[in-house]
């Protein structure tokens, strides 16, 4: 009797021990199967490392259907697949992520080279135009200038026409005045020679006049 009941309680042991361990290990699955749950969900990282996530399915399945003595290996394979489906996501994220950056840096950049040749190309006109005010202005008193000594010509010209014109002016004033000076001297002469031809013609009467 003693024997049978030592009997029952080592079997009793026994079955509370593969039930301690049975529970032990549905606790494992469930909290790998939620954590892979969770991953796969995820509304970033659920889109990325789906071969790594099917892996770790299939070796959740394995751990699930595993035996008590392949169970520990299996356990083992079963959080590096989940651990690993995980972070292949997180880094194909990161590099995603990155080369987003990289072509933000990129479109800015391009658009960074865009302003500046614009600028460029701005400042050039500028320059264009400026140099064409400048043409323009020169070509403005290079005419100005021309017509200038033009009129310096025309001017000198023309001083030169009334210089002639009043020397010619002032040789016939003075001709005039010979002239008018030789008619007063020829009508002086002219009367006195008539005054003197006068005088004597009075005088003979009054000697007549006389002898009586």
């Amino acid at each position: 009797m003693k024997r049978f009941t030592t009997a029952l309680f080592a079997l009793g042991l026994l079955l509370g021990s593969g039930i301690a361990s049975a529970a032990k290990d549905d606790i494992d699955l469930a909290r790998l199967t939620t954590s892979l749950d969770q991953l796969a969900h995820d509304p970033v990282l659920g889109h990325y490392a789906t071969a790594e996530q099917a892996r770790a399915r299939d070796a959740l399945a394995q751990l699930a259907d595993a035996r008590s003595k392949e169970r520990p290996h299996a356990l083992y394979l079963a959080e590096r697949r989940v651990d690993l489906a995980r972070a292949a996501a997180q880094l194909q994220d990161a590099q995603a992520r990155l080369a987003k950056l990289d072509r933000e840096h990129d479109q800015i950049m391009l658009e960074s080279a865009r302003r500046d040749a614009e600028a460029a190309r701005l400042e050039l006109e500028r320059q264009r135009l400026q140099y064409q005010l400048a043409q323009e202005e020169a070509q403005r008193l290079q005419q100005q200038g021309m017509e200038a000594a033009q009129a310096a010509e025309q001017a000198k010209a023309e001083a030169e026409h009334a210089k002639k014109l009043a020397a010619a002016q002032s040789r016939v004033a003075n001709a005039a005045r010979r002239e008018a000076a030789l008619a007063a001297q020829a009508a002086r002469a002219l009367r006195s020679q008539m005054e003197g031809d006068q005088a004597p013609a009075e005088a003979k009467p009054a000697k007549k006049k006389g002898k009586p």
